[in-house]
C-alpha cells in the first residue's frame, strides 16, 4: 500500500503550488539576508573606533547608547501599561461579555490596529500631552522624591512617559486579540470541573484559564514589545528628544529612540553621519530580531504544551 501511494503521480497544480510556496520561503530568507548584508556593509565606517560622529565625537557606541536606552525604556513602559489592559479585555470578551457585545467589542479593538501611526502621533500631541501635563505636575509635587518623577516638569507634556502611553495603545490590539484567542483555547472540561467543585467564575479563571494561558500571554507580550521597539512616526511626533540616558519620565529632556532618530535625522545627514544612522538601524535590527526570535520560541513552546 505504501509503495502504491508513493507511485501516484503528482498533479500539475500541486507541483506549481509547492514551487510557489518554496519560492516564497526562499524569497523571504534572501530578502532578510540582503537587508542584513546592506546594514552591516554600510555600518562598517561608523563602527571604526577612530570614527568621529557629529553628535558624539567619542565614537559610535557613545552615540547609539542613549538611543538604545530610550528605545527599550519606551517599549518596556508601553508593555507595562498595555499588558494588564490586554489581559482584562481578553478575559472580558472571552468569559464575561454577552456574545453580541463580545463580538462587537472584539471588532472595535481589532480596528485600532488599522489606525495609522501618524494619527496616533497627532492625537498624542494635540490631546494626550496637554491632558497629562497637569498630572505630571501633581506627580512631581507629591512624588518628586522618586527618581522617576523628578523635575523640572515638561510644560508641553511631550515626554517619554507620554510616548509610552501612545505606544501602549498602539500595541493593545494585537496583545488583546492574542489574549482573547488564548483564553478561548482553555479546555472546557477544566473550566467546567472547577465550576462543578464550587469555584466562582474568578476562581475558575485563576485556577484554570490563567495557568493554561501563561506562556501564550508571555508570547503576546513579546510580540507587543517587538511592535513597540520599531515604532517610528508616533514617537518622532510626540517626543522632545535629547541624547541623554535618564530615568526621569516627566522632564523636557528625554532619551530618543533609534527609529525616530533615523526618521528625523536621515534627510539632513551626510558623510559619516549617514553610516552612523545605518549602524543604529543595524542595532535596532538586531534588537527586533532577538525579540521576535524569543517570541517565536515561546509560541512554539506553548503550541507543544497545548498539543500534549
Amino acid at each position: 500500500m505504501a509503495n502504491t501511494r508513493s507511485q501516484v503521480p503528482k498533479k500539475r497544480g500541486d507541483v506549481v503550488f509547492s514551487g510557489l510556496v518554496t519560492a516564497s520561503g526562499i524569497a523571504i530568507l534572501v530578502t532578510l539576508s540582503a537587508v542584513a548584508t546592506f546594514l552591516v556593509v554600510e555600518s562598517l565606517p561608523a563602527l571604526n573606533p577612530s570614527a568621529e560622529i557629529g553628535n558624539a565625537p567619542e565614537g559610535f557606541w557613545a552615540y547609539v547608547a542613549p538611543l538604545v536606552f530610550g528605545t527599550l525604556l519606551a517599549a518596556v513602559l508601553a508593555l507595562i501599561f498595555a499588558t494588564p489592559l490586554a489581559i482584562g479585555i481578553g478575559l472580558f470578551i472571552s468569559h464575561y461579555a454577552p456574545r453580541r457585545i463580545a463580538s462587537s467589542l472584539g471588532y472595535v479593538i481589532d480596528l485600532l490596529a488599522a489606525i495609522p501611526s501618524v494619527v496616533y502621533g497627532l492625537w498624542g500631541i494635540q490631546v494626550l500631552a496637554p491632558a497629562v501635563q497637569p498630572i505630571y505636575q501633581w506627580l512631581n509635587e507629591n512624588l518628586g522624591w522618586i527618581p522617576l518623577f523628578v523635575g523640572p516638569v515638561s510644560g508641553t507634556g511631550r515626554t517619554i512617559l507620554t510616548v509610552s502611553f501612545v505606544l501602549a495603545i498602539m500595541i493593545l490590539p494585537i496583545m488583546s486579540a492574542l489574549a482573547r484567542e488564548i483564553f478561548l483555547q482553555t479546555p472546557k472540561l477544566n473550566e467546567e470541573a472547577a465550576l462543578a467543585l464550587g469555584a466562582t467564575r474568578w476562581e475558575m479563571i485563576k485556577l484554570s484559564v490563567l495557568p493554561f494561558a501563561r506562556s501564550g500571554l508571555l508570547s503576546s507580550a513579546m510580540l507587543g514589545l517587538g511592535r513597540a521597539v520599531g515604532e517610528t512616526m508616533a514617537v518622532a511626533m510626540v517626543l522632545s528628544p535629547a541624547a541623554v540616558i535618564t530615568f526621569a519620565l516627566i522632564t523636557p529632556t528625554n532619551p530618543s529612540t533609534i527609529a525616530s532618530t533615523i526618521a528625523l535625522d536621515f534627510p539632513e545627514a551626510a558623510g559619516l553621519n549617514v553610516n552612523a544612522l545605518i549602524a543604529a538601524g543595524l542595532v535596532l535590527f538586531v534588537i527586533t530580531m532577538a525579540v521576535n526570535i524569543a517570541a517565536r520560541g515561546i509560541i512554539t513552546r506553548h503550541a507543544r504544551k497545548v498539543a500534549f
